[in-house]
Order: C-alpha cells, then sequence, then structure tokens
C-alpha cells in the first residue's frame, strides 16, 4: 500500500526545479534568491511550524489538521518551517518514505497544498542532509523547498533562512553516538565566514519594508535549550546592526516570544509541529523581556502588510494563545 502513494520521480519536474534554482543564484558569495507573490492587496500571510516531521505520532497529525483550518481562514500564501523537519536521523536518501510518510500524507489540506520554505535541523543532519536539499524532493512534492541558506522575497517582506547547525560546537566536539552528516559544510570555518558575510550583506541590500530571519536555532529562549552562546556572538549582531524585525526559529518544543530590551528584534519560537516537553523546564534569564511561553504542541500565523505585522499563537486545538501586532509608517516605497 505504502508503495502505491509514492508517485514516480519525473524527469522534467526535477530539471525545471534545478533551473529555477540555479538561475536564483547568480554568482559565488550570494544567497539563493526565490520570489513569493503577494496577495493582489500587496500583504502576505504565512504559517510558521518546527520540530514536527514524526510520521503523524506526538499530535503531529491533529496540529496538521489545525493548521488546515487555519491557513484557510488566513488565506495563506505559504508555510515557513524551522527545521527538525524529519525525525529522529533525517532522511536516508530522497528515496526515503519518511519524506511521504511525515510530509506529504500529513498535510493534506488545501490551503496547505502552498511552498513550504524549510530550513534543516541539527536532527536533519544526522541523515543525509543533501537529500532534503535536492530538487529530486519536489518532484515527489511540489511544495518542498529547502536550502541550507537562501532569501525569499514578498515585495514588503523579505525572509533569509540561515543554516544554523553548523555554528553549534558541541555538534562537532561532543557528538556523542550521532553522525552528522557535514558534507558541504567542510572546511567549518571557511562555510560560516563566507556565511556570515552573505547574511550581513544580504539584509544591508535589502529594500524590502520588514525583515525576517529564520533558523533553526534559538538566539533568545526560556526553554530546555536556552539561548544558543554561538548565534548570540556570530548572528545577533548582524541582526541588530541591519534592524530585523523578527527572528523566527524552532529547535525548543514549544511556542514563545521574547522582546529584546537591546533593539527592536523580536525573537519568537515555533517548535511545537509533535513531541512538546510539557512540563519541562522554563527558566529564563530577564523575565521582562518574556511575552509569551507555552510549552506544548501548535503553531504560529502572521500576517504582513506595509504598515502592519500581525502574530497569532495557536495551540493544537486551534484555540488563540498569544496575539502580537507591531506597526510601521506608511510612508515607504521597496522602489
Amino acid at each position: 500500500m505504502a508503495a502505491s502513494k509514492h508517485k514516480p520521480v519525473n524527469l522534467i519536474v526535477y530539471v525545471c526545479s534545478l533551473i529555477v534554482i540555479l538561475s536564483t543564484h547568480s554568482s559565488m558569495g550570494e544567497l539563493r534568491r526565490l520570489f513569493q507573490p503577494t496577495k493582489p492587496d500587496g500583504t502576505v500571510s504565512f504559517l510558521v511550524i518546527g520540530d514536527w516531521g514524526r510520521k503523524g505520532s506526538y499530535n503531529q497529525s491533529q496540529v496538521a489538521l489545525q493548521m488546515g483550518e487555519i491557513g484557510e481562514k488566513s488565506d495563506i500564501d505559504f508555510v515557513v518551517s524551522t527545521g527538525d523537519n524529519f525525525y529522529d536521523n533525517g532522511l536516508t536518501s530522497f528515496h526515503d518514505l519518511l519524506f511521504q510518510d511525515s510530509f506529504t500524507n500529513i498535510y493534506t489540506a488545501s490551503s496547505l497544498q502552498k511552498p513550504w520554505y524549510s530550513v534543516l535541523g541539527n536532527h536533519d543532519y544526522r541523515g543525509d542532509a543533501k537529500a532534503q536539499l535536492s530538487p529530486m524532493l519536489r518532484a515527489l512534492d511540489h511544495r518542498w523547498f529547502c536550502m541550507r541558506s537562501f532569501i525569499v522575497n514578498a515585495e514588503i517582506v523579505d525572509f533569509l533562512f540561515v543554516d544554523t547547525t553548523p555554528f553549534v560546537d558541541k555538534y562537532f566536539i561532543q557528538p556523542n553516538k550521532h553522525v552528522y552528516d557535514w558534507s558541504g559544510v567542510l572546511p567549518r570555518q571557511a562555510y560560516l565566514n563566507n556565511l556570515l558575510k552573505e547574511v550581513d550583506v544580504a539584509l544591508k541590500e535589502s529594500l524590502a519594508k520588514w525583515k525576517i530571519v529564520i533558523g533553526h536555532h534559538t538566539i533568545k529562549s526560556a526553554g530546555h535549550h536556552g539561548n544558543t552562546i554561538e548565534l548570540e556572538k556570530h548572528i545577533l549582531p548582524i541582526l541588530q546592526a541591519n534592524e530585523v524585525d523578527i527572528y523566527l526559529n524552532g529547535h525548543d518544543h514549544c511556542l514563545e516570544h521574547i522582546s529584546s530590551m537591546d533593539s527592536k528584534i523580536q525573537f519568537m519560537t515555533s517548535g511545537g509541529g509533535s513531541k512538546a516537553w510539557k512540563g519541562g523546564d522554563v527558566n529564563y534569564v530577564n523575565p521582562q523581556e518574556m511575552r509569551f511561553y507555552y510549552d506544548g504542541q501548535g503553531f504560529m500565523s502572521v500576517h504582513v502588510s506595509e504598515a502592519e505585522l500581525s502574530v497569532v499563537f495557536y495551540d493544537v486545538f486551534g484555540h488563540v494563545l498569544h496575539h502580537w501586532k507591531t506597526y510601521k509608517d506608511v510612508l515607504y516605497s521597496a522602489s
């Protein structure tokens, strides 16, 4: 029965997908760029989900159901995945049936048949990382867009997806029993130096009204993993210098909103796509910055216009847990 659900790779789709990606990567030193159309009124709506791929278990299917309903009500344009897309150890290859069992056959609502822009998490690096990056997967499911680091431009907002796993020292120094696929990342320091320059340049050159950065790992978090010191040291100063509006992440299996005392950046965690740490440890050093924390399953919806950005957090039952808005002046032109 499983075999009948898995479509054969369509070579034409694969080639076309490859052409689209390569054509948006004009030279070395530039991040790949994708273009996401806005609605006719110039707005953008999307969902954010992280830490999800468990063949529907740990309430993944229930979260997917609520995503479908909220996605329809919100008329979403796409979905953002903050990583750890396939548990426990990523995909073994682009033939791995886990892709359909944890993605295609789970997120079946009509409202979710939109592009899914995804980054890799640390669990994804424990498998064949290149499998998730392969355009071959788009021949199996046209929604899937996953790259190490890339830009999605939606006119009024630029989304910068950053590959955060290679920044974390412990995966290299103390991997324990885990084996990580570092092909394409080594030599590590050269990879990180180049990526930091690309991120800084991309943000400096952005003409968008809003700037949103997505990575798997936390920068600020009250959850189990807490702050990621390597990102605080290397990524946070770049985000602050370039006036980023929101940093979105997963990794901690919770829903969370932290404001910064040092800048306008909002730190938001959407890592409740399946297995959550209900009743787990919550320990944040600056409670004045904590806007919202929920140690259960759920997801986020975001609506962006030229003047307003609105975020809503939902639990596994579709109940609203937290709603936040911010505004910018309307006298703006991207031209």
